[in-house]
């Protein structure tokens, strides 16, 4: 582990038992690396950006292979990232030249690490490309910073601000269905750079319409349905930057994200 990890993660208590094996003590915050049962989505090449990402092929989609988004150097520390700043996005066109990853998922735990270089800068984090985590600098309501969009405040306070690297840790479960119908609302627990600001909450719908993921054209966006989706980041033509993204597929049987 490099100096920068060591000093930026912490303990978060002992992780729930869940149907794949876990370690005993989740770390979470900016540097957290992966752990062996943890696939990397993004090691800041563009390698593993063209091998493992493509665009989310919505009604909106305006860009085309391969992906627009480009490497950068890392602003604060060694290595690279890349850098949302997409020209079919311009003027905020979400779902012009969102990127999703070719694998999909249900139950999971994620790590992702991102950068707004500049006041006001906009992303967003989608997980099950449905479900937007908020990345929008200056915004404290419920479609600010961190929230659990139009679910819950933004806990603003955890946010590092811009210019400095900030990370969420999650871990998210799945809707439930029984015979084709909705029977358990999906449940995530995040950790916004090392604070744990949201257990074990519900998200009732998906939001933003057609444009923002998968069912959100679906009874306004309602009609959940049990499709997997990928993990799903927001180009809305800003200098939003990403790194150090990993998941770890799990299967979580009772309704409990708590980490």
């Amino acid at each position: 582990m490099n100096k920068i990890a060591a000093k930026s993660f912490i303990f978060a208590g002992s992780m729930l038992v869940v149907g794949l094996a876990a370690p005993s003590n989740a770390q979470v915050g900016v540097g957290v690396k992966a752990p062996k049962n943890a696939e990397v989505y993004f090691d800041g090449s563009r390698k593993m950006l063209d091998e493992k990402w493509t665009y989310w092929d919505g009604p909106r989609l305006a860009a085309t292979l391969p992906i627009k988004w480009f490497i950068v150097n890392d602003p604060v520390d060694k290595g690279t990232a890349v850098n949302t700043n997409d020209p079919a996005a311009a003027g905020g066109k979400y779902g012009a030249a969102d990127i999703v990853t070719k694998d999909k998922f249900k139950d999971f735990r994620l790590h992702v690490e991102f950068y707004i270089s500049k006041p006001g800068g906009n992303s967003g984090v989608y997980l099950q490309n449905r479900y937007e985590i908020q990345v929008l600098d200056g915004d404290t309501t419920s479609h600010g910073m961190a929230a659990v969009i139009n679910e819950t405040p933004s806990p603003y306070y955890a946010y590092n601000g811009v210019g400095k690297w900030n990370a969420y840790d999650i871990m998210f479960r799945a809707a439930r269905f029984k015979d084709g119908k909705l029977v358990e609302k999906p449940l995530v627990t995040i950790y916004f750079n090392g604070k744990k600001v949201h257990k074990n909450q519900r998200i009732s719908q998906v939001w933003g319409g057609p444009n923002s993921g998968i069912d959100g054209g679906n009874d306004g966006g309602k009609g959940i349905t049990d499709t997997p989706g990928g993990l799903k980041l927001q180009a809305e033509g800003h200098d939003v930057l990403y790194r150090n993204i990993w998941i770890q597929k799990m299967d979580i049987k009772e309704a409990n994200t708590d980490f």
